[in-house]
């Protein structure tokens, strides 16, 4: 798994800011091998589509990847009947390998990616890519798996793609509904940081995409799409489902050893409210609840147990002092590492030490509902002790908990957070001042954006080339010979 830095933290999400007048917005790519007898209609009819519903310039981008077939000439002569057309060469296969040097090279801001077959239905793809214009989301991708699409495909595809995101769901924690849906965009500044860390060149590039997105907290837009499956695919199904699985094993090693630099992708203040200084509204309480009753559940356990087994040859007082003592010290290391994320040596005594007064009110709780026990039945049976202090050890963890979040542990972030987040919301929003963020500005009132011009009797300009056109004008080649992202990129023996 490559460990490799990411380029930095991405810049707070904002609606896109206007351009020049001929960049285009979108650029969707169709990433072929060897489809010399669909490219032509596809192109064009996604080419009409665009034309007569996508309000901004865009461009279609064709990535011939390593095709043996008439493939290149047909994406030559289209990029050069239609303006809006432009076509990639590469010479090894993969069409992750194909996305990801098409996208690193696009000038656009939304990069966006369908199958050639066109599968799935156009009419969702302005809704796929709106999300990403107006800066809500990150990415997007089209869903075959949600209640409102309508699907159309046989019982073995429908039962391995299901199979494979529930997977999915299982071993890595997807949370989104559809990995492999040949119909997905992502915002180009997050493209930058994020193909970086993705290493698949395959048919698991998505899906290693979409998981690593998801484990920085970018935001991932869901559509749901109409979807009839192609009958003539030459998808390798079970060979792809093989490599596939591996890619699974790759990233849940990787992600649970820490390798990836997942920190550098999130974004700064200004973006995330949960990163904001709200007041009267506490910072992460929802989290803090959930970790502490599971260690308190757990907690409560072992000191029954302890004091079962101290019981045998001590009283009830003792026992409880005993057991209590013991699942106290246990339980302040349990909290203050998994629900208030206190990580280091540092302060570690002075937690016991806090943790042990708020043992002391636990005790005397606990200890005063024996007494008065006892006092009342004499001799009380075993089980009734254990009831009465089940109950007594649900009042003290309430007690516990308020004294844990706002004294032993409290939030001391807040005094310098101020500092440090104010730094980055400046300096994602000041990018005069930082080389590495994104060309466009945030500081000046956003005109609209590029509009797609009404009559395409001449090409926009723009500052890309298109496939085959050289710097003077002249056609030399149909294609454009593209090396790959990486010197050591190559597969060879990839047969998509």
């Amino acid at each position: 798994m490559r460990t490799d830095s990411s380029p930095g933290t991405l810049p707070a999400r904002e609606h896109l800011p206007a351009g020049n007048a001929g960049t285009p917005v979108l650029d969707v790519v169709i990433p072929v091998y060897n489809e010399e007898k669909d490219l032509q209609p596809c192109v064009l009819r996604l080419h009409d589509h665009l034309t007569r519903t996508f309000p901004y310039a865009f461009r279609i981008t064709i990535a011939d990847n390593a095709s043996t077939d008439s493939t290149p000439l047909v994406a030559a002569r289209l990029a050069a009947e239609v303006p809006e057309v432009a076509g990639f060469r590469l010479e090894q296969k993969g069409r992750g390998r194909a996305l990801r040097t098409v996208w690193s090279a696009s000038d656009a801001p939304i990069l966006a990616y369908m199958d050639v077959d066109l599968s799935t239905d156009l009419n969702a793809l302005l809704p796929l890519v709106a999300p990403l214009i107006s800066g809500h989301s990150d990415l997007a991708i089209g869903s075959r798996l949600a209640r409102t699409s309508r699907v159309v495909r046989g019982p073995k595809r429908e039962f391995i793609s299901r199979a494979y995101n529930m997977i999915l769901r299982g071993s890595l924690q997807a949370r989104f509904s559809d990995a492999q849906c040949g119909f997905k965009a992502i915002r180009r500044d997050v493209a930058q940081v994020l193909l970086p860390l993705v290493e698949d060149t395959g048919w698991f590039f998505d899906t290693e995409m979409l998981v690593l997105a998801e484990r920085a907290g970018l935001r991932i837009h869901e559509v749901p799409v109409d979807w009839v499956d192609d009958p003539d695919s030459t998808v390798h199904i079970v060979k792809t489902a093989t490599d596939d699985l591996k890619g699974v094993w790759r990233i849940g090693k990787a992600l649970a050893g820490g390798s990836l630099p997942l920190d550098r992708l999130t974004r700064p203040f200004g973006d995330d409210p949960r990163d904001r200084d709200i007041q009267d509204v506490p910072r992460g309480l929802a989290r803090q609840l959930v970790g502490f009753c599971v260690v308190g559940g757990l907690s409560t356990l072992f000191y029954l147990v302890l004091y079962s087994v101290f019981r045998q040859f001590s009283g009830s007082q003792v026992a409880n002092a005993l057991a209590l003592l013991v699942s106290a010290i246990a339980n302040t290391a349990a909290n203050r590492r998994l629900t208030f994320g206190v990580r280091g040596r540092g302060g570690a005594v002075r937690h016991q030490a806090q943790g042990l007064v708020v043992f002391g009110i636990g005790l005397a709780l606990t200890s005063g509902s024996l007494a008065a026990l006892n006092a009342a039945t004499g001799d009380p049976a075993h089980s009734t002790e254990l009831a009465v202090l089940v109950a007594a050890n649900l009042a003290a963890t309430v007690l516990r908990f308020l004294l844990f979040r706002a004294w032993v542990f409290p939030d001391r972030r807040e005094s310098g957070r101020e500092s440090t987040v104010v730094a980055a919301h400046q300096s994602a929003h000041h990018p005069a001042h930082h080389p590495s963020s994104p060309a466009y500005s945030t500081t000046a009132p956003y005109a609209p954006l590029p509009q797609r011009p009404v009559s395409y009797q001449q090409p926009y300009q723009t500052t890309q080339v298109r496939a085959g056109e050289a710097a003077d004008g002249s056609w030399r080649d149909a294609t454009m010979r593209l090396q790959p992202v990486r010197p050591h990129d190559t597969d060879p023996g990839d047969p998509r």
